[in-house]
């Protein structure tokens, strides 16, 4: 657990697993630190190199005031990278991460060895969802107090958006546990509002063809959060990339179904991996002998 000077902030990040296995970057999501990633790093860090992270305005790094941008902070990203000394890493971004993941592989293409999109979003106006999406962010740029939305039917409701209600009734201990945990850093108006702020301007659309790395797009077709619908349209937008849509999921799949998610993104990257070696190969046959191998 450390803290390091990135950009302009002080940034909370964490490392697991073996130091010299590839490295993996996950990016968290809206108002979520780190922490909510503690039902995939013990399954990913058993083959890679996993670094989480607290994007700025949340949990332990510096929650500034904004209003911040999804280029920005894939810029902090790539930043971190540079601080640990990694050339490239394969890139797992969820939800507002999945957005930022976007951009990083649009922005830094040599640096991503494999996308993996969860739960997220183009956004702009060709997204599904685009219209409530402006209409929910609007009304928390207007709060004036965090309180104002942990009221019993503003929690129900956000629980219902995240989980089954068999879920709700019978959630995993560690599941519990994790959320506790991330109680423990909680997200100051400030940081809500500059991540809204992100969020809002955030559009990858018309940019998504010029994505290389192998990429999956997962997502709960029962999605109303960020609605289920863009994880088709990313899959579309994205030269070859796999689709996967967990039936009856919501947003929160990956702490209601950590299981099913894990070996999904472990599966791809094992193929994306794959995948690298035989374009590396085929462009050193290439430069050698001025033909493709098979």
């Amino acid at each position: 657990m450390t803290i390091a000077k990135i950009n302009d902030i002080d940034m909370y990040y964490e490392e697991h697993g073996d130091p010299n296995a590839e490295p993996l970057l996950l990016i968290m999501g809206f108002a979520m630190s780190a922490t909510a990633w503690g039902l995939q790093i013990p399954a990913l860090d058993k083959r890679y190199r996993v670094i989480a992270f607290d994007n700025r305005g949340v949990g332990r790094t510096t929650q500034a005031g904004g209003p911040y941008n999804i280029p920005q902070m894939a810029a902090d990203a790539a930043a971190l990278l540079d601080h640990l000394g990694i050339d490239s890493a394969h890139i797992v971004g969820a939800s507002m991460g999945g957005m930022i993941a976007q951009e990083f592989a649009i922005r830094y293409p040599s640096r991503v060895r494999g996308l993996v999109l969860v739960c997220t979003t183009p956004g702009g106006p060709h997204s599904a969802g685009y219209d409530a999406m402006m209409a929910q962010s609007a009304e928390g740029l207007a709060l004036t107090d965090l309180s104002a939305m942990m009221t019993p039917e503003g929690i129900k409701e956000g629980m219902d958006r995240l989980f089954t209600a068999e879920f709700q009734a019978r959630p995993s201990p560690a599941a519990i546990q994790m959320g506790i945990a991330g109680m423990m850093h909680p997200q100051t108006l400030v940081g809500m509002k500059g991540q809204l702020a992100a969020i809002r301007a955030h559009d990858t659309y018309d940019r998504l063809p010029k994505i290389a790395a192998p990429t999956l797009v997962i997502a709960g077709d029962a999605d109303t959060f960020v609605d289920a619908a863009n994880s088709p349209v990313l899959a579309n937008r994205i030269p070859g990339a796999k689709l996967i849509m967990l039936p009856g999921q919501k947003h929160g799949f990956t702490a209601e179904k950590p299981d099913e998610t894990n070996a999904a993104i472990l599966d791809f990257l094992a193929q994306a991996k794959w995948q690298s070696a035989r374009v590396e190969k085929q462009s050193l046959w290439s430069r050698l002998f001025g033909r493709r191998v098979a």
